[in-house]
């Protein structure tokens, strides 16, 4: 069995031979046996299941996914929306704030935050730690940080072409930002 998450409804393909006894998190339905949550299924003992993963608030090294609702030239304001993978339910989102001196670790002093961030970009960043009251201390400052999804002015998806640069592929204007590192590359 390959360790492949499945989105609920998705049919999960079975070893040849006689089909398990089904657990929490699959059902089935036509003859196919489906997901009824996110997750990878798994054996236990002789049963398929799915295991529920519970969200939880966000802790020093979790690595975070939000988008920018706020910036100003000293930081950028995220709405946490994902902590370690698993998506926060709807209303229950974090507050979390990059700094300008933790946007890169080489030349801090030349970072501007306009440059980095837009509005409504969607950032992986690693939590620092706990910030005032209201928010968390989120890095980028790593090679696979930072802006992962952006919308260009055109309304297009921006592809990135280097560290700091992203294209819009309907005009092919370059934009700035403080891109992420694409997984698997």
């Amino acid at each position: 069995m390959s360790s492949d998450t499945v989105l609920p409804g998705q049919p999960i393909p079975l070893p040849r031979g006689p089909v398990p006894q089904l657990g929490g998190g699959i059902y089935s339905r036509d003859g196919a046996v489906r997901a009824s949550l996110v997750g990878v299924p798994h054996y236990s003992g002789s049963t398929l299941e799915i295991k529920r993963t519970r969200p939880h608030p966000p802790a020093p090294n979790s690595v975070v996914l939000g988008s920018v609702t706020r910036l100003s030239p000293l930081q950028a304001v995220l709405s946490i929306t994902v902590v370690d993978g698993v998506p926060l339910p709807a209303g229950e989102e974090f507050t979390g704030v990059i700094r300008v001196q933790d946007v890169r670790a080489t030349e801090k002093d030349k970072v501007k935050i306009a440059d980095c961030f837009r509005g409504g970009d969607v950032v992986r960043g690693l939590v620092l730690s706990l910030g005032d009251a209201r928010s968390y201390y989120v890095t980028t400052a790593r090679n696979d940080l930072g802006v992962i999804f952006a919308t260009s002015e055109a309304g297009a998806t921006m592809e990135p072409v280097s560290w700091q640069e992203m294209r819009c592929p309907k005009t092919g204007r370059i934009e700035k930002r403080k891109c992420a590192k694409p997984e698997g590359m």
